[in-house]
């Protein structure tokens, strides 16, 4: 099918350009990945902005689709930026903000971009959506297949998921396929299998329009900062599309005149699944793959990301970092950002507040830094312990009163 007038698709490793989707979404030249480019010169805020619909919609302009587009959509976007009035103090960083994506329709940032793969996959007649996933992925593409009326395939790896982002896939209809086997090798045997299959579409990070929809949450950064660009963006990263995405949608809003600077980007990943991270401290082009990747962050439990040569050029263009944290940082981050913030998130989110305890010295005073957090916590609930034997038992009203008074006693965070 053809792409949407004034947009073609350019692989990054040869430069091939393309006015049609390759069969798998990627170059049929040499296999490397795609991305979207948007013809012509400026464009002006008002234009990005002025459009009265809901989510990510509102930034048509800058999403290859024709003006007779017909989005499948969950009202998507939109997710609230965060001051982090309490932990701020604590991590030493004085303008920290938290853009949380676990309030999209099924709790993760996946959404932003199924909406649009979805449906470019629906124009163009397709049947059967199929993906790999830890969980998100599965989740977000089974409702907007089922939203679309069309089928959903997952391929997961077996015992690696976490239970409750296969309840949603579940409950939306999915046709669910165990891989023996991790994410990676989900994913090759997908990518290698539905290269000749008619009537499939991938809908994993390497389909370049899944990252045009992810590319909006710059745009409402920049937005809800009052239209300012922040000096550091952090995000968890697993297999690397969204990083990427957040780079594009930033550098779009500036060379297309939106804005006149960019953010640096960090990337940060589970020191058990971290081949991004170990590529950029090398310096080179290309990753090691992690054969067995082992993390309680889930989402992030990937040994060979898919759009790691994009993240990459996303770290080193914008003169970001990558980083790692221990699964024991995350843990406490995440028990931090829920008890001091009221923010529950999925372990991998919790990552970039993790890492803000090795950074924060190293950033400017007044820095204003954004945290992506990816995934809702209910996702991932088998992580927390809990045993409700464990909290007090009252049988009056005199132990009750005893037990408040107590509780009232406690010192209050700070407003």
């Amino acid at each position: 099918m053809k792409v949407a007038a004034g947009w073609l698709l350019r692989c990054i490793d040869c430069g091939s350009m393309f006015d049609s989707d390759p069969a798998g979404y990627t170059c049929s030249r040499c296999n490397g990945l795609l991305e979207a480019l948007k013809e012509g010169g400026s464009l002006t805020r008002g234009e990005l902005y002025g459009r009265p619909a809901k989510g990510i919609w509102r930034f048509r302009a800058l999403l290859p689709f024709g003006p007779d587009v017909r989005p499948v959509s969950l009202d998507e976007g939109g997710t609230p930026l965060i001051k982090a009035v309490n932990i701020s103090r604590e991590l030493r960083v004085r303008n920290l903000h938290v853009k949380n994506e676990g309030q999209n329709p099924t709790g993760s940032f996946k959404d932003r971009g199924m909406t649009v793969s979805v449906t470019r996959a629906v124009e163009s007649g397709v049947r059967v959506l199929i993906c790999a996933s830890t969980g998100n992925t599965s989740a977000s593409m089974s409702a907007y297949a089922a939203r679309a009326g069309v089928t959903a395939a997952i391929i997961v790896p077996a015992g690696k998921v976490a239970a409750g982002k296969m309840v949603q896939a579940t409950a939306f209809g999915a046709k669910i396929i165990r891989v023996d086997g991790n994410f990676d090798d989900a994913l090759s045997m997908l990518l290698q299998t539905i290269s000749g299959l008619p009537g499939f579409a991938g809908m994993n990070s390497v389909n370049p329009y899944r990252l045009e929809g992810q590319k909006s949450t710059a745009f409402e950064i920049y937005e809800q900062l009052g239209f300012s660009v922040p000096d550091y963006v952090v995000l968890p990263v697993g297999n690397a599309g969204n990083i990427s995405a957040i780079w594009k949608g930033f550098k779009e809003l500036r060379d297309f005149g939106i804005t006149e600077k960019v953010p640096r980007m960090v990337g940060v990943q589970a020191v058990g699944a971290s081949p991004i991270a170990r590529a950029f401290w090398k310096g080179s082009e290309t990753i090691t793959p992690v054969d067995d990747p082992n993390t309680v962050a889930s989402a992030i439990r990937i040994g060979k990301p898919a759009s790691a040569k994009k993240a990459l050029a996303a770290l080193r263009e914008s003169e970001g970092m990558a980083l790692t944290v221990t699964d024991e940082e995350i843990t406490a981050a995440r028990s931090l950002l829920s008890s001091k913030e009221g923010i529950f998130v999925e372990p991998a989110s919790a990552a970039p507040i993790a890492a803000l305890r090795e950074i924060s010295g190293k950033l400017e005073k007044d820095a204003v830094v954004v945290c992506v957090c990816t995934g809702n916590g209910l996702k991932d609930q088998e992580s927390i312990r809990i045993d409700i034997e464990d909290a007090p038992l009252v049988s009056d009203r005199s132990g009750l009163t005893d037990l408040l008074e107590r509780l009232a006693s406690r010192p209050l965070v700070p407003a």
